[in-house]
């Protein structure tokens, strides 16, 4: 009861406090007037809850403006720290970043987006704008894509009414029958590509991790720019690689 109560009649003050703090971090920082007009709400009500938020200690206030505070990486640092999934494949995750010098990433999918749990940037790794706790499309990434395609069809097909499949580069799935078919494939050969379909020049390649049920808890990857993903690395050594660690996480995920 309680829980379809929480569903029914929402706490907006709540809501409005992370409202807030998503709008701080997409202004990278504001003050109440600022803040206020990007929100469409009275300076009042903006100034009252950054009061607040500031008094807890997950707002600071610096030269006039606020932002976010870093004591949201002790809740994100307690999160990640107590997966499971975290502590056993963080491991393979380095180790990937080390073999092949490029970036290496964990992936999870929470609430139809894909969340960075891990990554690991090699030594040859170009910049990119992929970080820890980042949330991205899963349709526009190989890591995304590898666990939509062991999701349930009812699963996908919600996470698509709720997010869409918006372009991000002029390679991007965009249309479902499209989308589905390339599930299909994923499934059949095993892995996902992402070629340049969230950042021009990349390419990444990637293995779902999956339970003994075969549910898909996340999935392993790793990227790098064309000039170094030629085809035969695209196609035969990184994939190979890539699931060889896959598998070896999934194997400890079920005797750890």
């Amino acid at each position: 009861m309680a829980t379809e109560l929480e569903t029914d009649h929402p706490v907006k003050a709540a809501a409005t406090s992370f409202r807030i703090i998503e709008s701080l971090r997409e202004l990278d920082g504001a003050g109440v007037a600022e803040l206020a007009d990007y929100l469409g709400m009275p300076k009042s009500t903006v100034h009252d809850h950054l009061r607040t938020l500031t008094d807890i200690e997950y707002l600071v206030q610096r030269d006039g403006e606020y932002h976010v505070g870093v004591r949201f990486l002790e809740l994100g640092g307690y999160v990640r720290n107590g997966m499971k999934l975290h502590r056993v494949a963080a491991p393979e995750v380095k180790k990937l970043a080390e073999e092949t010098g490029e970036h290496a990433n964990l992936v999870v999918e929470e609430h139809g987006m894909g969340i960075f749990l891990h990554k690991v940037k090699g030594k040859d790794a170009v910049q990119l704008d992929t970080h820890v706790g980042m949330r991205v499309p899963l349709h526009t990434t190989a890591t995304g894509k590898a666990i939509l395609a062991h999701l349930p069809e009812e699963r996908v097909e919600e996470i698509i009414a709720s997010h869409g499949l918006p372009g991000v580069t002029e390679r991007t799935i965009t249309d479902r029958e499209t989308l589905f078919e390339d599930l299909a494939e994923i499934r059949e050969r095993g892995y996902a590509i992402d070629d340049q379909e969230r950042v021009e020049g990349m390419r990444c390649v990637a293995a779902p991790l999956r339970g003994p049920n075969g549910d898909p808890l996340g999935a392993l990857s790793v990227s790098g720019p064309m000039s170094r993903f030629d085809d035969d690395v695209f196609v035969e050594e990184i994939p190979k690689t890539v699931l060889s660690s896959a598998n070896v996480v999934e194997v400890n995920m079920t005797y750890a």
